[in-house]
């Protein structure tokens, strides 16, 4: 393939962010993108909701479709699954993009926070993922790309954030698990992480203010390296974990100035995960 003309995506979440830079690279190409997301109306300190986004992608070039719902909810991500096939005529790409984060440890950690990690990080990557499976069988390029971490078992990453941890790990364990399972469906199943802090309103609000927003790269580093995985032959490129900069190396980009979001490239802070 040369672009994603014509596919369709279904991505959880996406209002803004990471999400929303791949939903606008895949617009680009005129690709059509649904939004399963819970912003529906504007949050004091989130930029965009459900709408304006779909505004984007339309303003991109690409067609949108904004479905105000829940991952953790069965029905609510059925009914979006369903939605999304029948305005589209199928659905080629899942994007688990939907997370929530809280860095606290154990003794910190409330269980009302716990269950809401699992329950959209884990579950909701898992129920998205299977519930469009009928769909992606169809589908003459599948693809399931989820944002989540290489499964590192550096004591040092459990034992900072054993809960989010956990709740990060479970949907890089779908990863391994669907590659393998679908492999004789040629449904390709991957995951993506950043090498460096991404300039978003998780690490605005929760991992350092202004101060960690000038150690990040843009979302733009994840949309590119997202949109080349999804190029690939979804029967040679699947099982895989990678690293938006590997990617773009394999793609022959090396020059990753554009991406900066603060003034000093040296001053990148790695992600978390990464040793």
């Amino acid at each position: 393939m040369s672009d994603l003309s014509g596919k369709t995506l279904i991505m959880s979440g996406g209002s803004r962010g990471i999400g929303l830079a791949i939903a606008l690279r895949a617009a680009r190409d005129g690709a059509n993108v649904a939004l399963l997301a819970k912003t529906a109306e504007p949050h004091p300190k989130l930029e965009g909701t459900v709408f304006t986004a779909a505004e984007e992608i339309e303003q991109a070039g690409g067609k949108a479709l904004p479905i105000v719902g829940d991952v953790r909810d069965d029905e609510s991500v059925a009914a979006a699954v369903a939605q999304t096939a029948e305005t589209f005529g199928g659905i080629d790409v899942v994007v688990n993009n939907a997370s929530a984060i809280d860095l606290r440890n154990t003794s910190e950690m409330d269980m009302k926070r716990y269950d809401l990690m699992q329950d959209i990080n884990a579950r909701g990557t898992y129920l998205l993922s299977k519930l469009a499976l009928p769909h992606l069988r169809k589908a003459s390029n599948a693809h399931i790309l989820t944002l989540s971490p290489p499964i590192n078992l550096n004591p040092r990453w459990a034992g900072a954030s054993l809960a989010y941890t956990m709740a990060k790990y479970g949907m890089s364990l779908t990863t391994l698990g669907l590659a393998e399972e679908l492999r004789g469906d040629g449904i390709a199943v991957n995951s993506l992480w950043p090498r460096t802090l991404i300039a978003t309103a998780a690490v605005q609000n929760l991992l350092g203010g202004d101060a960690a927003m000038a150690r990040s790269r843009k979302p733009e580093i994840m949309a590119d390296a997202a949109h080349a995985i999804l190029m690939r032959d979804s029967r040679q490129a699947s099982g895989n974990f990678y690293i938006d900069d590997e990617v773009l190396a394999e793609e022959g980009i090396t020059d990753l100035s554009g991406y900066g979001y603060g003034d000093d490239p040296s001053a990148l802070q790695t992600d978390i995960f990464l040793d």
